[in-house]
């Protein structure tokens, strides 16, 4: 994975997301403003589902907890009752509310439960209204699940008073069902960063670098195409043909948790996080599956770096300047023995690849050991089997590493093109200037990058390196 100007020392995975920052406190919730005052307000329904802890929690840490259990709670309701569209809609509902409550009167000691509950009772009353009065009765007993007659529902029920929670969580299943093939690529990996991911149809649509309204149809249409489909997990044929567009995903979300690609934090912790709980998921369904354990290999090393990627400041810290020695090493040997798995299950794809090249930066004990030529080998490997620009773009770094700045310029210049003026090739571009000497078209090159991002701290970055050359 690569920092902004540093290119050549860390690759980011390809298909970077371009987001909108963390905008609003609840996760992808809709606005919903004309409900949220008689949603939060003293005396509601709401009120009902204590009991409360007594401790008190940062809004920061109940936007992470909400975005943590919006997928489950999702996977929990389409589980139960069917109906994709309307049960996402009952989730922002109690999104919101819970974002308004909690803060006042704590966290339950049950969140999931809390919000499946809530949400619950949001999709019910939905489709009753929908109802005729003389069908009222009959619909709201062809929606109760069969096991709540029985025991509650998972995550329902308080712990020791018949309380039960589910074997396993639905966002595994929730995942391989918006990857469904009846759906387009493009509409798989929308509704799943829509719905498992958390993001906003505003970042979505940056994303893929087109209208918001545009983005909104597509991935309506995505969710009427599944509607009515069954939620479980797939059958093992079945899943073989989804499973790229699931790693393809979860490959998405890690980078725009790794790098946010817009807005004041370079990193979004719990993305990131996400996105590794949910490989790991697919990797205990399919262990000797190299594609699955080469991205875990890959997440693994690449978030190995996160606590030496940012000064005391928050100030971007290119790879070849960072204290290794902050590097988290329980995870960098994880990583590369799941890198040297991976590349033994089968012949080397794309994840196996960047997950070797990850593994040779982790490493080096410093910059100046990185074994570049080896790095080199694993990119013109990659370039073979992706046309994918960033693939070229690391072997363009490569070559100049090994070869010197003046020859990886040649490549950066045949790449302009493909790549299509993107901030990463002006910033890859300076350093190289840079390094070679050239600092009037460094400083120019560094500023094109750095209007080119909507990252706050990349755009610092390579300012400040601009500012420095024209001292």
């Amino acid at each position: 994975m690569r920092e902004p100007g540093a290119g050549d020392r860390d690759r980011r995975p390809r298909g970077t997301l371009s987001a909108a920052g963390r905008g609003a406190r609840v996760p992808g919730a809709h606005p919903h403003r004309r409900r949220r005052d008689r949603l939060a307000r003293p005396g509601a329904d709401l009120d009902q589902e204590r009991p409360l802890r007594a401790d008190r929690t940062t809004d920061d840490d109940i936007e992470d907890l909400l975005r943590r259990h919006a997928p489950q709670v999702l996977g929990a309701l389409v589980r139960r009752y069917g109906h994709f569209d309307p049960a996402e809609d009952a989730v922002q509902e109690a999104l919101i509310a819970a974002a308004a409550q909690w803060p006042e009167d704590g966290v339950p000691e049950n969140p999931r439960g809390w919000l499946i509950r809530v949400a619950s009772r949001r999709l019910t009353d939905r489709l009753r209204s929908d109802e005729a009065r003389r069908r009222r009765e009959e619909t709201v007993a062809a929606l109760t699940p069969a096991d709540a007659f029985v025991a509650p529902p998972p995550g329902e029920g308080p712990t020791g008073l018949g309380g039960r929670a589910p074997s396993e969580d639905d966002t595994l299943t929730l995942l391989f069902l918006c990857c469904h093939p009846a759906l387009t690529p493009a509409a798989q990996i929308a509704l799943t960063l829509r719905a498992v991911g958390g993001l906003t149809t505003a970042e979505i649509a940056r994303a893929h670098l087109v209208e918001e309204a545009t983005m909104a149809q597509r991935i309506s249409r995505a969710k009427r195409a599944v509607r009515g489909a069954e939620f479980r997990r797939p059958e093992p044929e079945d899943r073989d043909r989804r499973l790229a567009a699931v790693l393809q995903v979860l490959y998405l979300i890690f980078n725009e948790g790794y790098t946010a690609t817009a807005g004041p934090d370079l990193h979004r912790t719990d993305l990131a996080r996400e996105a590794i709980r949910l490989t790991r998921s697919v990797r205990r369904l399919l262990p000797h599956e190299g594609r699955v354990t080469g991205l875990l290999a890959l997440m693994v090393l690449t978030e190995a770096r996160t606590p030496a990627r940012t000064g005391p400041d928050g100030e971007l810290v290119p790879l070849d300047e960072q204290d290794r020695a902050l590097w988290d090493r329980t995870a960098i040997t994880e990583g590369t023995a799941l890198a040297e798995e991976a590349l033994a299950q089968g012949p080397a794809g794309d994840y196996q690849l960047q997950a070797a090249i990850a593994a040779l930066h982790d490493e080096a004990g410093r910059a100046e050991d990185t074994d570049w030529p080896q790095i080199l080998a694993l990119y013109e490997l990659l370039v073979h089997r992706t046309p994918d620009p960033a693939a070229a773009l690391g072997r363009a770094v490569a070559v100049a590493m090994v070869h010197g700045p003046r020859a990886g310029l040649v490549e950066v210049d045949a790449l302009a093109g493909a790549s299509g003026g993107h901030y990463r090739l002006d910033a890859v571009r300076a350093h190289l200037l840079e390094r070679a000497g050239d600092h009037a078209a460094a400083l120019t090159a560094y500023l094109a990058a750095a209007d080119g991002t909507l990252s706050e701290p990349e755009a610092r970055y390579l300012r400040a390196r601009a500012d420095r050359l024209a001292l």
